[in-house]
């Protein structure tokens, strides 16, 4: 009777088993198949890059909420690219969570799946798209010089000797130091004779350090709505009135993700091609920038 009571608990234990091992949730299959299961998505950008995307000061972290504690919620973060990158997790029928490395680690690719898609701007290179995968572009917008108001430079050529300040790791600086690879079409300005450059971080903390005085470059490069944003602001800079090249400005993805990202990359063209359709780009260009980046420039 022992043994027949023995051998009835080994074969209980034994289906316990076999039905844990069964119920045991499958490892996702690519990148948007783990997105979708875990609830949220890790989107990397600028805290300080107004107005495409910046730090909310007067916004509180999202209680409840799925988003790891060394992220950022919806709530702490705005900007033009911001809000695209909400309303693309909203369409992917997840909660959006923002990390805010370095621009230099995000455009050096090899992420370590810290994050999971660039939504800041990125400019799409050749060189990058050895590294990265770049979805199409949500906006488009030419890259500028402005200079400081008591420099008295009026126009480009006045720049030959003088020293700019970049963005490290931005299409800004490949510009200024002759390793910009986009096509021929769509540059229209070499930088000056023997103009040097001054990288700091981000561009946007070039019209910061004018703002507060530092002397040791006449101006930057950047993005026009960058320019715009910073002369609306009340710094005391000027828009220079030539173009230096067009960029066309997309979400990235890492080639060297764990998990393969080709079905989100799909599913990203998918909804960004209609968030154009629609509107919703157009109306998110006109609340941040005033007018509409969101169609190709001609």
């Amino acid at each position: 009777m022992k043994k027949i009571y023995l051998l009835t608990s080994m074969i209980v234990v034994l289906s316990i088993i076999l039905t844990a091992c069964g119920t045991k949730s499958a490892a996702p299959a690519d990148l948007l198949a783990k997105i979708k299961s875990q609830g949220y998505i890790i989107i990397s950008t600028d805290p300080n890059y107004q107005p495409l995307s910046f730090l909310n000061t007067q916004g509180k972290r999202i209680s409840p909420t799925k988003c790891p504690s060394d992220t950022l919620t919806t709530a702490e973060m705005e900007g033009f690219d911001v809000d695209t990158a909400i309303e693309i997790g909203k369409r992917l029928g997840v909660e959006v969570c923002f990390a805010t490395p370095s621009w230099d680690l995000i455009t050096a690719g090899n992420w370590a799946d810290k994050w999971d898609v660039s939504v800041g701007s990125m400019t799409i290179t050749n060189t990058r798209a050895k590294i990265l995968d770049f979805t199409v572009p949500y906006n488009y917008n030419f890259a500028v010089i402005a200079v400081s108001k008591v420099s008295g430079i009026t126009s480009i050529d006045q720049l030959a000797g003088k020293a700019l300040c970049v963005g490290s790791s931005t299409t800004y600086e490949d510009w200024l130091t002759g390793k910009l690879d986009l096509p021929a079409s769509d540059v229209y300005v070499q930088p000056p004779a023997g103009v040097t450059e001054v990288p700091l971080e981000t561009d946007q903390e070039c019209a910061q350090s004018i703002n507060s005085g530092r002397t040791d470059f006449v101006g930057y490069v950047t993005t026009s709505t960058v320019v715009d944003a910073n002369i609306a602001a009340g710094m005391p800079v000027i828009k220079l009135p030539q173009k230096i090249y067009q960029e066309r400005l997309a979400a990235a993805l890492d080639k060297a993700s764990t998990l393969s990202d080709g079905t989100l990359v799909t599913q990203l063209n998918t909804i960004i091609t209609a968030m154009h359709s629609d509107g919703t780009l157009t109306n998110l260009s006109m609340k941040w920038f005033g007018y509409d980046m969101t169609n190709p420039l001609k």
